[in-house]
């Protein structure tokens, strides 16, 4: 009897010792839990502005004068007019994309933002372990799933409006381009500069004007675009356009030493050299930033859909010096009433 009641304490023990050790179970936020699976990517009702836990990750340095900065804004302005406390994480490797994710999914982020398409391929991977955070990629084109909604910044309309600049403040008709990184976004973008860019100039009377594309394969290096701009202004070109992050810094350092001009792009590049950079075609990411994390907290993003905005949403804008001709100013001024009357098709310049 004594030996079927140790057996019975000891059991009982044992019991007792597997309950009280037991790892917790993993879990979402209350508020992520509660509701359905297939709404997670909906903004809690029990959250606020304040509540929401936001992060940005980029690929370069916010103090790059390019895209950075103009993303880096949106951080800024959704913090200052919507009352998040937005964060950002700068210079993000790409060997650790998928593992910067992961780490903020981890931590039971309701969002992750990322700046480029080159984080499309991680984001689609690490999102689907990961059903309660939604993946909203700018410039990204993978909404192949439930909590993945790219925005996408028709940035071939901002080209467009900096072409138009270009084909009147050329002089030899050679047009220098250089952009970081061959995707597809960019591919559209800088087809429609080029050939609208040429198309003016010939209009103008230059007749073999033509332009000289190149990619760098790299967004940060100063010293490539500078060495890159220098050879392309050597071959004659009199205008240079660039959208490459920091490495775009050293193109127009180039255009500076070489005496050529330069069209800005991303940000209001004009201070760096009024001179050099005599108009700019700014991104006003501030705004897209706020409308769409407002859209969010209303229910209104979701996954399963890319979110196109551009000019007629006010996110794209032409910056003037003095030394920018009228003549250019007038036509960019009628091109931006265009884009937003939906009267100029400019997928037709697309490769």
């Amino acid at each position: 009897m004594k030996k079927s009641i140790a057996l019975v304490l000891a059991l009982l023990m044992i019991s007792v010792l597997f309950v009280g050790c037991a790892p917790a179970a993993t879990t979402q936020p209350a508020e992520a839990t509660e509701a359905p699976a297939a709404d997670a990517t909906e903004a809690p009702a029990a959250k606020t502005a304040a509540d929401v836990k936001i992060v940005l990750l980029l690929p370069g340095q916010i103090n790059d004068q390019g895209w950075n900065a103009s993303n880096y804004a949106g951080v800024v302005a959704c913090n200052e007019q919507l009352g998040t406390s937005m964060e950002y994480v700068e210079a993000v490797a790409e060997a650790d994309f998928e593992s910067t994710f992961r780490e903020y999914a981890e931590r039971g982020y309701d969002i992750i933002m990322a700046a480029g398409s080159q984080f499309d391929e991680a984001a689609a991977t690490v999102a689907a372990s990961y059903p309660n955070t939604l993946f909203m990629l700018v410039n990204g084109s993978n909404n192949d799933g439930d909590n993945l909604c790219p925005l996408f910044p028709k940035e071939y309309e901002a080209s467009y409006l900096a072409s138009i600049i270009a084909g009147y403040i050329t002089e030899s008709g050679k047009l220098g381009m250089i952009g970081g990184d061959p995707n597809q976004a960019m591919q559209d973008l800088m087809a429609v500069y080029g050939k609208s860019a040429v198309s003016i100039a010939k209009e103008r009377g230059i007749a073999d004007a033509s332009f000289n594309l190149a990619y760098a394969n790299s967004w940060s290096d100063i010293a490539l675009g500078k060495q890159m701009s220098e050879n392309m202004i050597d071959e004659g070109a009199d205008v240079m356009f660039a959208y490459a992050n920091e490495l775009g810094l050293g193109v127009i350092n180039g255009a500076i030493e070489k005496g050529a001009k330069v069209v800005g792009f991303s940000s209001d590049q004009t201070t760096i050299d009024p001179k050099t950079v005599v108009a700019s075609i700014n991104f006003d990411y501030a705004t897209m930033y706020v409308w769409a994390i407002n859209n969010w907290l209303q229910g209104n993003l979701k996954g399963h859909q890319t979110v196109e905005v551009g000019v007629a949403e006010g996110i794209y804008f032409p910056v003037y010096t003095e030394n920018c001709p009228q003549e250019a100013i007038d036509a960019c001024n009628a091109a931006v009433e265009a884009l937003k009357a939906g009267s100029v098709d400019l997928k037709v310049m697309f490769d």
